[in-house]
């Protein structure tokens, strides 16, 4: 490995210089070729399953409504972040290739926050048509017109931008020579915790980051569904009630998969260190960047009758020619 040819570091390292080693999951390295299996499986589903729901949203001009086309957005969100991690996850397992740049780890870091923070958006934005389709059903088509379901996907891009300005945080950071990293992927705290100045800032601004971006989409996902469970309640058919519930279902199970292991994960790393064992901690991010997007499609497919119907008609063709 670079990390052992490297000639000694000095007291204080520049970091562009520096080569940093992702070593797995600390603890399971007798487990890294079965863990390894079961992630790029998950992995392979992932991208073949949202790359074909993105082809028959696209396609399908039946599908082309807010929800499908917010759908899509979140599909691919999950195909880039199963990306920006899985591949050199694999290449850790498979054949110890753990050396990675500063720059690199600097840049997957970034990604890995950046379409997270997107992901949080949208799954807002999926909430809030919910919301009118629900509780404003007249105004659904007022409302959520296609000028803006695209400013709704541009404020999301530029938002994950302006938040993602933690990533600088590293570069004002010095360095003095620690370039083991425990973990699968680059992420803020383990750059972070590699220097030897007070980090305090970084975990203060992760933090508040965090609670102001994520933790604000969470509280208003929260408002969104319990007006939405105020206004189906109130309808008297148990029909009309049960419909309305349905149509919810698939999102709600896309929001928990979503949120809790990735607040798990958040504050694992900042206040579990002497509770929960690290591999845990390892174990959930890296399961966390690849069952979601795995599940998303499947969820979605089993519960959307419309989608359902354009995928059996998709390949309906291929079994009358059979």
């Amino acid at each position: 490995m670079r990390s052992q040819m490297a000639p000694s570091f000095h007291n204080h390292t520049n970091p562009q210089d520096t080569w940093y080693v992702l070593i797995g999951i600390p603890g399971l390295e007798d487990s890294h070729i079965w863990i390894s299996i079961t992630i790029c499986s998950m992995y392979t589903v992932a991208v073949v399953g949202n790359i074909f729901l993105i082809f028959l949203i696209v396609t399908e001009s039946s599908l082309h409504e807010p929800m499908y086309l917010f759908l899509s957005m979140l599909a691919l969100a999950d195909v880039l972040l199963s990306t920006a991690t899985a591949p050199k996850m694999l290449a850790i397992f498979w054949f110890h290739s753990m050396d990675i740049s500063f720059g690199s780890c600097v840049s997957q870091m970034f990604f890995i926050h950046f379409i997270f923070v997107v992901e949080s958006a949208i799954l807002l934005a999926m909430a809030f048509d919910r919301y009118v389709a629900i509780c404003y059903p007249l105004r659904y088509t007022t409302i959520l017109t296609s000028s803006f379901i695209g400013k709704i996907g541009t404020a999301a891009v530029v938002r994950s931008f302006l938040v993602c300005f933690l990533i600088f945080l590293v570069y004002r950071l010095t360095y003095c020579g620690r370039n083991v990293i425990p973990h699968s992927y680059c992420e803020h705290m383990g750059i972070a915790r590699l220097a030897c100045d007070n980090i305090k800032v970084n975990i203060i601004y992760g933090l508040t980051v965090a609670l102001l971006s994520t933790g604000l989409d969470v509280v208003f996902i929260i408002m969104s569904y319990a007006r939405i469970l105020l206004t189906v309640f109130q309808i008297p058919s148990w029909v009309a009630r049960r419909k309305a519930l349905n149509t919810c279902g698939s999102h709600i199970c896309v929001i928990f998969m979503f949120y809790a292991p990735a607040f798990f994960s958040f504050f694992a790393h900042r206040f579990g260190g002497k509770t929960i064992p690290h591999h845990i901690h390892i174990l959930v991010a890296n399961f966390y960047v690849v069952v979601p997007p795995m599940l998303n499609p499947i969820i979605y497919g089993v519960k959307t009758k419309q989608i359902q119907d354009r995928a059996i008609l998709h390949f309906s063709p291929i079994s009358t020619c059979c």
